[in-house]
């Protein structure tokens, strides 16, 4: 394999499972030294020996945690090249059902946590250092019961748009990757019994142009490009991975 990445310092935040794990296996098979991140010590200590990575247990929700965290990459590296805004959670009900208590989880961790994350980052941040956020095919497509989940990945979008002007006189990119149906383990954290579970799963992949789901490592080969030399000339932009979901045909 190409070691595109040669040599880089990159952090994934939620590093120890799914997209934000093959990310890391695939920056590190690119040569890159990567600190991965998540709440569970023993499931990050778990990962990070399989990756060949550095595990710091940290919650994104927490802004002290992302404070602490910055410092001991800094301490240790002093700065990074490539940062992937990876942790995030998911559940759907419907509007009406919506609590205070839903709406603050997943906003504190899925945007204000990934706001915080990157503003934190931004001094030690190398000159042309890559940022990619983990958006979601929900953030510009309608789907039932997703009303809080979607509108937190359509504030990263608009982040990501304001980041990459504010960031562009130190080269620094900032994208976003925006997956459809994947085959990763939130879809058993939605908050529904498994019959639910797998009927939206059918749902969904019945309706996908591809008529099949994606695979993590599929996206992860999309943060890694987005964060080599290759993609020097591209911020600002949104990239989906959702087998055609998003194009909405008229017919099939």
């Amino acid at each position: 394999m190409s070691k595109q990445l040669e040599g880089k310092i990159a952090v994934v935040t939620g590093g120890n499972s799914g997209i934000g794990y093959a990310t890391a296996k695939e920056l590190v098979a690119q040569g890159a030294k990567v600190v991965i991140t998540g709440r569970n010590k023993e499931t990050l200590t778990t990962a990070a020996s399989e990756l060949n990575a550095i595990g710091i247990v940290s919650d994104q929700s927490n802004l002290k945690a992302i404070d602490t965290l910055v410092a001991q990459i800094k301490k240790e590296f002093g700065s990074i090249d490539i940062l992937f805004v990876n942790a995030g959670i998911a559940a759907f009900h419907p509007i009406e059902n919506v609590t205070e208590e839903h709406f603050d989880s997943i906003l504190n961790i899925n945007f204000k946590g990934a706001f915080f994350t990157l503003q934190k980052f931004i001094p030690i941040l190398k000159e042309g250092a890559s940022v990619t956020f983990l958006s979601s095919l929900n953030a510009t497509t309608g789907m039932a019961n997703s009303s809080v989940y979607a509108a937190s990945k359509a504030a990263l979008n608009s982040l990501v748009r304001a980041a990459s002007i504010e960031l562009a006189n130190r080269q620094i990119r900032v994208n976003s990757v925006s997956p459809g149906p994947i085959n990763t383990p939130i879809f058993g954290k939605l908050g529904l019994d498994e019959e639910s579970v797998n009927g939206l799963a059918q749902a969904m992949q019945n309706a996908i142009p591809l008529k099949r789901f994606g695979t993590v490592e599929q996206v992860a080969k999309i943060v890694a490009f987005l964060s080599s030399d290759d993609a020097a000339y591209t911020t600002g932009s949104d990239y989906p991975i959702d087998g055609g979901l998003g194009v909405n045909s008229v017919l099939n």
